[in-house]
């Protein structure tokens, strides 16, 4: 393995992880209130995405900027489910009976939703399906884990009730390294836990990784490959370690190392180990951060979070929803009290009937969330579509970016007769810095205009 070091890139490549556009951080109250029933009339209802977000987690890692909270005290999660509850029937009231409704891919996140017991898991199901109307046996489920709640009964519950993917974020295989993350585990506890997922027979389990922690070197980082390659995960997400504001890395003063050009630098040759180590052991490249084995069963949900077109329900605290022209949730925050906050309210609401915060998406920002969040998959974005949607290409729309794009060599060669606008390798290597050069000057004014909590 070369270890020279290299020149820092001209661009710093690590500089947001897109994988929502507009970010929550450009959402804002909404003076009008709009009624859900108002906001679904005319939409299309017929392959809707079902999200249901929990934000407890046993313990909050030192990168996370998630909205979660550690715990749950005073009969927190019943209150919790209980509002999900009445949140889920206000839902599928607004959208009505004029038009069938079916869910085409189910997700629980967090936070970590296993943090519910067996019990709660199956009334979160129960929520999802009688409540909603998802048929979670017929449709891909993806439920995200963690070591320590990755229990035998908890995923007993998932298995029985439709689960298609398990994800467990492992990080690290290497202790130190998990406690330099703030995440402390004993890598004895994370492989019981993966034993415990594979005896379910869920078919396609997902084992996240992350590069850039200190003191990771090449060596150590292929130690963590090679154990996730253990258990054949069918997917693999390999993220890059960022520290953001208000987290615990952030706290430890962890900010000032952010700014270095030798983290970048760091972050990008393991990456690209990484990327290529995982290519060489028959794993197909599916975006910047997804891995995917190469006969691995496929299922019809969105990759790495694409979402292309509108049609999303989120349900919970955290949960964002997405129509044509508006994209609403809850209020946002990541410092532990104003999260404790938020969810508190949220326990106490009893009228769901209304979005509260958002952004109206027009137009532009169609094109521009499209071209992203089509452009950042592997496969790259088919013109035709964009041009049947839009009536326009993406070089008519975005002729400067795309001019800068290719000049710095992250646009792939045309492929001949494909139509399709795709990233180079070096592309997708610089996706967190391609993404945000997208955003619109309103977004990113509203993003800059955000005051942290």
């Amino acid at each position: 393995m070369n270890r020279t070091t290299t020149a820092a890139p001209a661009v710093r490549p690590y500089r947001s992880y897109v994988y929502a556009y507009p970010h929550k951080t450009a959402y804002r109250p909404l003076a009008d209130r709009p009624e859900l029933r108002e906001l679904w009339a005319g939409e299309r209802r017929d392959a809707l995405s079902l999200y249901l977000h929990i934000p407890f987690c046993e313990v909050r890692c030192g990168f996370c900027n998630l909205f979660t909270r550690i715990g749950a005290p005073d009969e927190l999660t019943t209150r919790y489910l209980d509002a999900l509850d009445r949140q889920a029937t206000a839902v599928r009231e607004a959208l009505g009976d004029a038009e069938p409704v079916r869910f085409a891919a189910a997700a629980f996140g967090g936070g970590t939703p296993t943090f519910l017991t067996a019990a709660e898991l199956d009334r979160l199901c129960d929520i999802a399906e009688k409540r909603m109307g998802a048929d979670l046996r017929s449709v891909p489920l993806s439920v995200e884990t963690s070591p320590s709640t990755a229990t035998a009964d908890r995923l007993a519950v998932l298995a029985d009730r439709g689960a298609t993917r398990i994800s467990i974020g492992v990080q690290s295989f290497v202790e130190a390294e998990a406690r330099a993350a703030v995440r402390p585990q004993r890598r004895a506890d994370v492989e019981a836990a993966l034993d415990r997922i594979r005896d379910t027979g869920v078919p396609i389990l997902n084992i996240d990784l992350i590069y850039g922690i200190d003191g990771q070197t090449e060596d150590s980082w292929r130690t963590s490959l090679d154990a996730a390659l253990g258990w054949r995960p069918e997917e693999l997400y390999l993220y890059p370690l960022y520290v953001r504001p208000l987290t615990g890395l952030g706290r430890l003063g962890a900010d000032g190392e952010a700014a270095d050009a030798a983290w970048d630098e760091q972050r990008l040759r393991l990456y690209r180990a990484g990327r290529d180590h995982l290519l060489a052991h028959g794993y197909e490249q599916v975006s910047m951060r997804m891995f995917r084995r190469a006969d691995a069963p496929r299922t019809d949900g969105p990759d790495d979070y694409a979402c292309q077109t509108d049609g999303m329900i989120g349900l919970g605290c955290g949960a964002r929803s997405y129509t044509t022209r508006l994209h609403y949730s809850f209020d946002y925050a990541v410092e532990m009290r104003e999260v404790r906050a938020i969810i508190d309210g949220y326990t106490a609401t009893e009228d769901f009937s209304r979005a509260e915060v958002g952004r109206y998406v027009d137009g532009d920002e169609a094109r521009r969330r499209h071209l992203l969040q089509s452009v950042l998959q592997a496969e790259g974005l088919r013109i035709d579509d964009y041009r049947k949607r839009f009536g326009t290409s993406p070089a008519d729309d975005f002729p400067a970016e795309l001019a800068r794009f290719e000049a710095r060599g992250w646009l792939d060669a045309p492929v001949g007769g494909a139509g399709l606008l795709r990233l180079s390798p070096e592309g997708l290597a610089h996706s967190d810095a391609l993404g945000p050069e997208l955003f619109s000057p309103g977004v990113r004014a509203a993003m800059a205009a955000y005051e942290l909590k």
